[in-house]
């Protein structure tokens, strides 16, 4: 089996990694090119080109995905199949290349959670189960037939963080296991529409943006909850903290629990004895907060946040 590899974070190396140690056949990777980062503006590399160096598989940086000479690059590999994890849309141009087809892997149950951060909802919403689904590529995003899935729990104090990286070990052994399949020719593809009740809403996985992660305080506190463990570490829920009623201080938080209490009224009070808790109302409970940073300072437990910041009072909104 001849393949070719698509994918740019650290989520799709898990499966190359897995790939190669089976023997398969990586004929190229094709990631993202190299973006200036830091204060210094270096370029940086994707985490699938520098595994891809250091395994010395070729690697192709196009920038735009339907350049002929890419294309034409493509085509002369003569690869059987193109696998997608963690990249950008292909175009048909693309996909429709090799002879067995191209798959992708999804971090969700399809056709739930489409779009472009499925853990991070997942969690969001609440749910207690989320997974992984193999499926061929089609033209419209996130649609094509499933090959395999996987499921597995989210648990009660987990967040987007850690959830990831188990899902990229799970995708790792699904990867696989969608690639022996096809080489043996035993792929039953099943259309997504066999997957969706007539009477059911499809949940959806947009991408997240900065005023997604701003926490609404006259919500329930479980909701809340959620939302700070379906945003941390990355992008991360942030409220603007007013400490004795002065200028906001924009704070990130990172980890927190829960404790219900319907006497609370006043959502948004923080109450905190400025050594050991910090916590804040809902229209039904506290969140206790655990690990927040600052804006333009490091990320520290509440402990350490509360001996470096005093003040009396305050408020969130």
């Amino acid at each position: 089996m001849r393949i070719v590899y698509f994918g740019t974070p650290e989520f799709a190396v898990a499966p190359l990694q897995k790939l190669c140690n089976a023997g398969v056949d990586v004929l190229s990777v094709v990631t993202a090119p190299d973006k200036p980062a830091g204060r210094g503006k270096k370029l940086k590399t994707s985490a699938v080109k520098d595994f891809a160096l250091k395994t010395e598989i070729p690697v192709l940086q196009p920038n735009n995905l339907k350049d002929e000479s890419f294309i034409f690059r493509l085509k002369n590999l003569n690869a059987d199949l193109f696998i997608v994890v963690a990249f950008r849309m292909l175009p048909a141009e693309v996909w429709k290349i090799p002879n067995l087809g191209t798959f992708n892997l999804h971090a969700s149950l399809l056709p739930n959670y489409r779009g472009a951060a499925p853990i991070n909802w997942a969690i969001i919403n609440g749910e207690t189960k989320t997974g992984l689904t193999t499926f061929f590529i089609e033209q419209s995003i996130d649609t094509g037939e499933i090959i395999l899935q996987k499921e597995t729990n989210i648990y009660s104090n987990e967040n987007a963080g850690s959830l990831h990286d188990r899902l990229m070990n799970i995708g790792a052994d699904l990867v696989l296991e969608t690639v022996k399949l096809i080489s043996k020719n035993k792929v039953v593809g099943k259309p997504q529409e066999l997957y969706i009740d007539e009477k059911s809403k499809l949940k959806l996985a947009p991408k997240i943006y900065k005023e997604d992660t701003k926490i609404n305080w006259n919500s329930p506190v479980k909701e809340i909850y959620n939302k700070i463990r379906g945003l941390s570490p990355y992008p991360c829920a942030f409220t603007n903290f007013y400490p004795d009623n002065n200028t906001a201080i924009n704070i990130k938080i990172f980890d927190a629990d829960y404790l219900f209490d319907h006497n609370v009224h006043k959502h948004g009070i923080v109450d905190t004895d400025g050594k050991k808790y910090f916590k804040i109302a809902c229209t039904d409970g506290w969140i206790l907060v655990k690990e927040i940073q600052q804006q333009g300072k490091k990320r520290l437990p509440i402990k350490a946040f509360l001996s470096g910041f005093n003040f009396d009072s305050g408020f969130c909104k």
